[in-house]
């Protein structure tokens, strides 16, 4: 524990992780006051979903485009870029919204340039930790960074409920854009992170290139395969159904906040016990927890009591936060770096595009077969395509570089 917190006295990896800390505070703030900035104005669900979609459609649109513009230029220069440009974005919905004048297309325009930000954000974000530490480090430090950015969401959530309640959704937002420039500030600091690679001949080519070091590695594009039908049923059950299940069968809002307050402890267990773990397989290992998601909504079909929902949501924690660092470590370790962004960009793009269907389709098909039966289609759309990708060879053999190394010599 205290030899993956001594990572931090190197300097761009110790602020990298204060930037991210800090951008983190904020990302778990703006939902919420988003949310009740959208509703105070509108007073509709319909006008808050459109300001929602508007902020992640360019996610999807933009994001290897981000992939590219990541790998040619120094990553963190693309990180102060990114920051910046949401800070502004989130300022002025916070002042539009202060002053009175908000409108919805404001906030519908303003928000679709945060998350073309965004866009731009994640492949240098997930691509720049082997740039600020040695290739044995990685593991302890993207476990490291993974509690910074758990405790910070945790944090951020609860700091969001009081701005609202207390000063207004646009000082909450306002709250919001600060964290950005602050994280622009410290992650400006970053010294001799240079570009990854050199511009190709043109923009459609580093896709392509990008594209081919992605399809190279079987583990890789099937793991993303899996996460593409798995998160189909893990939304759709767990984040649309379970608040259902809450208000139906136990004492409504204070249960589900129970169970979300378990997965949120788990998440740091999780991370702790990356610290230090390190399986000579860990793709094997990663797959194995995705299991985990399937726990909690297997016991809401069933009717568990609350004590083991929480229970279930504190392992299901436990195994996400594994899966996650172990699954950056390895693409840090296995991918070619000048093409890390892209290949990152691929990995987000098709790991969240079919995600949405999730959302809207889990209330219609709980209305046609029933709450519960639709809970167990989500279990089988986790179970099913991680079983499945167990039968990779590549997936079960995949060893850690560091050990790989160890055992050579």
């Amino acid at each position: 524990m205290f030899g993956a917190i001594s990572l931090l006295r190197q300097r761009n990896f110790g602020l990298l992780f204060a930037g991210r800390l800090v951008s983190y505070l904020g990302n778990a703030m703006a939902p919420v006051a988003l949310a009740f900035g959208v509703l105070d104005l509108t007073g509709s669900a319909s006008m808050l979903g459109l300001v929602l979609a508007a902020r992640m459609l360019p996610n999807v649109v933009f994001l290897v485009g981000g992939g590219v513009i990541a790998d040619r230029l120094p990553r963190s220069v693309v990180l102060v870029g990114a920051n910046t440009v949401a800070g502004v974005t989130q300022a002025v919905v916070a002042a539009l919204l202060i002053t009175g004048q908000a409108e919805v297309w404001h906030l519908i325009a303003l928000e679709a340039i945060n998350g073309a930000s965004f866009a731009l954000l994640h492949p240098a974000d997930s691509a720049v930790v082997p740039q600020t530490v040695p290739e044995e480090q990685l593991q302890p430090a993207n476990a490291l960074l993974g509690l910074g950015r758990n405790a910070a969401m945790i944090l951020g959530a609860a700091l969001a409920g009081v701005f609202v309640g207390a000063f207004g959704a646009g000082w909450a937002i306002a709250a919001d854009a600060a964290t950005f420039f602050i994280a622009a500030a410290i992650l400006s600091q970053m010294r001799g992170i240079e570009a990854a690679a050199a511009a190709g001949a043109s923009f459609l080519a580093d896709l392509r290139a990008g594209w081919s070091e992605f399809t190279a590695h079987r583990w890789l594009w099937t793991i993303v395969v899996q996460f593409s039908l798995m998160l189909v049923g893990f939304f759709g059950a767990f984040e649309v159904l379970g608040p259902v299940v809450a208000e139906r069968d136990l004492s409504g809002a204070s249960s589900w906040a129970a169970i979300v307050g378990g997965q949120a402890v788990g998440l740091l267990a999780g991370g702790a016990l990356s610290l230090r773990w390190r399986p000579g397989r860990p793709m094997l290992v990663a797959t194995v927890m995705v299991f985990t998601n399937a726990l909690p909504i297997a016991g809401l079909a069933l009717g568990l009591p609350l004590p083991a929902l929480v229970a279930a949501a504190v392992v299901n924690g436990i195994g996400m936060e594994v899966f996650g660092v172990l699954w950056f470590t390895a693409l840090h370790e296995h991918v070619a770096r000048e093409a890390l962004s892209r290949v990152s960009a691929y990995d987000a793009l098709g790991s969240i595009a079919l995600s949405p269907l999730g959302l809207v389709a889990a209330g219609p098909m709980a209305d046609a077969i029933g709450v519960d039966t639709t809970l167990w289609l989500g279990v089988a759309l986790i179970v099913a395509p991680t079983a499945a990708v167990l039968l990779v060879p590549e997936v079960r053999r995949l060893r850690s570089r560091p050990l790989i190394v160890e055992a050579a010599a």
